[in-house]
């Protein structure tokens, strides 16, 4: 693990964790499919068993409760992970990976688990809208009327609506972004932090040293981050739309405080730091950690890789600093 926040230019990477190499290895001796060979449906049900066991066994929390709330599509399912019995509950929003078209609560049970158990706050995922079927912008608005109505709700569910948090992985953690910037633009509600995870900030160009270094071979490849654009956006100018692409939006101030999580080897890499540079130069807290020799997604591989663990301590630890202020 490293402190990253600006790079200072194309930098050779380092070696693989030899748990990942051994996964890698396994991935490959598989042969199985990928994503962008495949119609979405197909896509979602390939991977929903495939991550429920890579995720390995659940945190102990007090109670996992399933929930509808209104949102701007019709009834928006969230999972609510409860870890304790003390009264009230910080909240973090937590939006699933998956470039918008795979995964759903269920793939990322042991993430909300193992961050529930460990920060002591109520996890409440997001069963937002999914690309093709649902354009952008539907996730994100999906997402901002979750943390809305908990704005207003969080006693319904004993939380707490003075300390909530947003964040994600991958496509979630652009989602954490995008309603940390909506958020800022609506006038509410207060976030007291946001934790991006190898988060899609810029969907406008793929011209990055990681995107050229690691397009293939390293799970997330090149060719299905396009195949994700591809489906979510309605229109290619949507890519440089703040909303679609945080990094690109011309002020990010007054944004909450950051914890920003990448992995070395990944498409993603360069683009997640370089929302944390974005932040920094707008005076918003924030602290960028590249997990070395990790690979996107290496969040939702508890069950394989024992760094895994260490991050989520890490990111723990900066959810109970948040709160706690």
């Amino acid at each position: 693990m490293s402190e990253k926040i600006n790079s200072g230019g194309h930098q050779k990477s380092g070696v693989l964790d030899p748990q990942v190499q051994a996964f890698l290895r396994q991935v490959e001796e598989q042969n199985a499919p990928s994503y962008e060979t495949l119609p979405p449906q197909e896509a979602r049900e390939a991977t929903k068993e495939v991550f429920r066991e890579l995720g390995g066994p659940l945190a102990p929390v007090s109670k996992i409760e399933n929930r509808t709330l209104p949102g701007p599509g019709g009834n928006l399912p969230i999972r609510v992970y409860t870890p304790n019995e003390n009264r009230p509950l910080p909240v973090l929003v937590y939006f699933h990976g998956g470039g918008w078209v795979i995964c759903d609560l269920d793939t990322h049970d042991a993430i909300c688990c193992a961050l529930a158990d460990a920060a002591g706050c109520l996890v409440v995922s997001v069963d937002y809208r999914l690309s093709p079927e649902h354009k952008f912008p539907a996730a994100p608005e999906d997402a901002y009327a979750v943390v809305k109505w908990l704005s207003e709700n969080a006693e319904t569910i004993s939380g707490d609506s003075t300390r909530i948090a947003v964040g994600g992985d991958s496509a979630g953690g652009n989602l954490s972004a995008v309603v940390s910037l909506m958020a800022r633009d609506r006038g509410g509600p207060r976030l007291v932090f946001q934790l991006p995870i190898y988060p899609v900030t810029n969907l406008a160009s793929f011209d990055t040293d990681s995107y050229r270094d690691f397009a293939k071979g390293y799970m997330l490849s090149k060719a299905q981050m396009e195949w994700f654009r591809g489906h979510y956006l309605a229109d290619e100018k949507d890519a440089s739309l703040p909303y679609a692409s945080p990094l690109l939006a011309k002020d990010l101030s007054g944004l909450p405080p950051a914890l920003v999580i990448t992995a070395e080897f990944d498409v993603l890499r360069d683009e997640g730091e370089a929302y944390a540079e974005r932040l920094k130069q707008a005076g918003v807290p924030v602290r960028c950690l590249r997990y070395d020799g990790m690979i996107h997604p290496f969040f939702s591989l508890g069950g394989v890789l024992d760094r895994t663990r260490a991050a989520y301590e890490e990111a723990a630890a900066a959810l109970r600093e948040a709160f706690a202020r």
